[in-house]
């Protein structure tokens, strides 16, 4: 029946059962890819990139003659500038990240983040824009650069298959060396379920827009994050401090609703009004619906 399916539009536990976070990665990116933009916009560098097919209107000095002599058809040269833009994924891989409040039947954020981190990497990398990933908690974990290749996500796919949570979001100091890292304007997809210091995080995406940067914020929940429910008393544990509390959550679920509904729309004022783009993902969304979203709509790169 799963081979009658676009694999986007599947849960997303059942994508991460076919056989791992490549070949749940690439289904979702089949059935996501249609009609993405091509820029006008052309650069050059002596960094040679890939070959593709001569297309009137390309310049003839990038022709490679010994290719012509070889196989009689024309290939022009590109290089790492002649890219759409320079991409970076920057993925949050804090302790509250590997929180699920359904382990039987959800992903934890972290598991979801890695494989929309790895979807979005091959859409843009598709495209041929140059993209890279780095990872924090509470300091920067890993720094892939970013390259154009499609042979690149597989180096992108082997981080992400072996980055672990952290044990911590203190991530001040994390931010502000990401944005030390990401002096060359371009994309800078933020993947994150955002507990961490408000200012610190609006700071560090204000500063990226001043450089220039055009700045994307996935803000990854889990749906039992967003309604308070459960038996007549729970215990809820803070998964970073350990600090804990009991209480009825039929007695706190519309003040909790209500408190969860404040703090994701001031995410979204507080990032819209300063010219980011943001978007609220739950867990349990199909990955080719989240990535329409967050890439198909003005605020995206699509």
């Amino acid at each position: 029946m799963l081979d009658h399916m676009r694999l986007d539009l599947l849960d997303p536990v059942e994508v991460s059962r076919l056989g791992g976070l490549e070949l749940s990665t690439e289904g979702v990116v089949e059935g996501f890819l249609t009609g993405l933009h091509r820029s006008p916009k052309r650069g050059f560098s002596v960094e040679f990139a890939e070959y593709r097919m001569y297309q009137p209107g390309d310049e003839l000095r990038y022709i490679d003659w010994k290719v012509l002599g070889r196989n009689d058809r024309l290939y022009v040269k590109q290089f790492e500038e002649e890219t759409n833009l320079r991409a970076m994924i920057v993925l949050d891989a804090s302790r509250s990240m590997a929180w699920t409040g359904s382990p039987d039947t959800l992903l934890t954020k972290l598991e979801y983040a890695k494989r929309l981190a790895a979807a979005i990497a091959l859409v843009l990398l598709r495209q041929h824009d140059a993209t890279g990933l780095i990872t924090f908690d509470d300091e920067v974990r890993s720094v892939t650069p970013a390259k154009a290749r499609m042979t690149h996500w597989r180096r992108l796919l082997k981080e992400l298959n072996g980055l672990e949570p952290g044990h911590g979001t203190a991530a001040g100091p994390a931010l502000a060396r990401v944005v030390d890292l990401l002096r060359r304007r371009g994309l800078v997809v933020f993947i994150s379920d955002l507990l961490l210091e408000r200012d610190a995080a609006l700071k560090a995406f204000k500063f990226l827009r001043h450089r220039g940067h055009q700045v994307l914020v996935l803000h990854v929940m889990d749906p039992g994050e967003v309604t308070l429910e459960g038996l007549q008393e729970v215990r809820f544990e803070d998964p970073e401090t350990r600090d804990a509390v009991i209480l009825r959550p039929r007695d706190w679920a519309g003040v909790y609703q209500q408190t969860v509904s404040r703090a994701v729309q001031a995410w979204r004022v507080a990032c819209r009004s300063n010219g980011i783009g943001y978007h609220c993902i739950t867990s349990d969304t199909p990955f080719g619906l989240a990535l329409r979203e967050a890439l198909a709509s003005p605020s995206g790169v699509a």
